[in-house]
């Protein structure tokens, strides 16, 4: 099953790469923003519960969706590249096993103990 859900996560990853290609901005942007939703993970310094609440709304794919529609209805292809970086760093993230975060512990998540 994990390996099911690995795929399918890489799939969605390559979808976003789509999504993204067809947008006007240059290749390199892509790999200089993907990692960028791990800023909200310093709520951890002031404690797991905090960090945990950032981290699960920057790493919730619905996010990424309902910024990157509202860029699509807007003409707003700025909007559009967040929408599809968050997706596909929350993509990217389960499909290396991170999953959303519990308040107790980093390490905690909806996917497992890392």
């Amino acid at each position: 099953m994990k390996t099911l859900l690995k795929s399918e996560e890489f799939i969605q990853f390559l979808a976003a790469i789509y999504l993204f290609s067809r947008l006007n901005f240059a290749w390199w942007w892509f790999p200089a923003l993907i990692l960028t939703p791990d800023i909200s993970m310093i709520g951890y310094l002031v404690n797991p519960a905090i960090g945990a609440v950032l981290y699960n709304i920057a790493h919730h794919k619905g996010l990424g969706i309902i910024i990157g529609l509202l860029g699509l209805m807007m003409g707003n292809q700025t909007l559009m590249l967040a929408g599809i970086i968050l997706f596909a760093h929350s993509s990217m993230d389960r499909m290396m096993g991170y999953g959303l975060k519990y308040s107790d512990s980093f390490k905690h998540t909806s996917l497992g103990a890392l």
